[in-house]
């Protein structure tokens, strides 16, 4: 099967994560601890381990796996992020530019491949034409998104978060900020897998993982969303923005000592 292209242009797209890297790292949840198990298990792996991890940005999705595969490339193409995560180690771990498309990797290379709070971000029929290349029979992809914000343990607090982001969008589309951008549903994900005819099964699972923060990390989970900084560059305040008052609201609530809170994840996965 030889690579397939896409004719979409997603400069805009690089172009909205660039510049706040270290934002995104800093603020930003390591994948569910469970994930490893659960997609080693579905790829019936009983010899070296070998993942991709497609939209790698930061490389927090991809030094998730240093503990669990043999070999792990994170592909990246935008340079801000793939810089920032080529930093951070470890060595065993390597990134390499590349689309969800076209990746650039051997046939039947892979034993999983993942892909965290990207896929709608991805052209989705070369994307599974890829995965289904470059995966081994019986491998795996699997696109995992959370369901954000995080539950703090304040129904106050998450509500407001809602409510800025809610904001946010409104006003990136009135000021046409999402010209340009090429974006698909979520929730729409597992039934264009099963529609592209690329995997013999589809599922969604659905997880939790603990995790914790205070009042400086929720806050830098909303500064970390692309159209808040696309917003920001455009030279809108943060009051404008309704984070002056969220950050009012975490620090009262949480204060600066970390409390634990939960994160809620879909992960859709597709066998070749």
């Amino acid at each position: 099967m030889s690579s397939p292209s896409s004719e979409l242009d997603f400069e805009v797209n690089q172009a909205r994560f660039t510049g706040f890297s270290d934002l995104y790292d800093r603020y930003r949840p390591s994948p569910p601890a469970v994930l490893a198990e659960l997609l080693i298990r579905l790829a019936a792996c009983s010899g070296p381990i070998k993942v991709v991890d497609l939209g790698s940005g930061t490389g927090l999705s991809t030094r998730y796996w240093a503990d669990h595969a043999d070999e792990v490339i994170g592909i990246e193409p935008t340079d801000d992020m793939r810089q920032q995560a080529a930093q951070l180690g470890p060595d065993s771990i390597s990134y390499q530019k590349g689309f969800s498309h076209a990746t650039g990797l051997p046939d039947q290379w892979a034993d999983i491949l993942t892909c965290s709070q990207a896929l709608h971000w991805m052209d989705p029929m070369p994307t599974f034409q890829e995965a289904a290349r470059i995966l081994r029979p019986g491998g795996v992809f699997a696109a995992y998104d959370y369901d954000w914000p995080p539950v703090s343990g304040y129904w106050e607090l998450d509500g407001l978060y809602i409510q800025c982001a809610k904001q946010a969008v409104k006003l990136e589309l009135g000021l046409g900020l999402e010209q340009g951008l090429v974006r698909y549903e979520k929730h729409s994900h597992l039934e264009r897998m099963s529609q592209s005819r690329v995997f013999r099964a589809v599922r969604e699972l659905v997880v939790h993982h603990h995790d914790q923060g205070n009042a400086e990390r929720f806050v830098g989970l909303f500064l970390s969303q692309g159209y808040v900084q696309t917003l920001l560059k455009q030279g809108l305040t943060e009051s404008e923005l309704g984070i002056d008052q969220l950050r009012k609201t975490a620090e009262r609530l949480l204060g600066a000592e970390p409390q634990p809170w939960i994160w809620c994840s879909r992960i859709r996965t597709g066998i070749v």
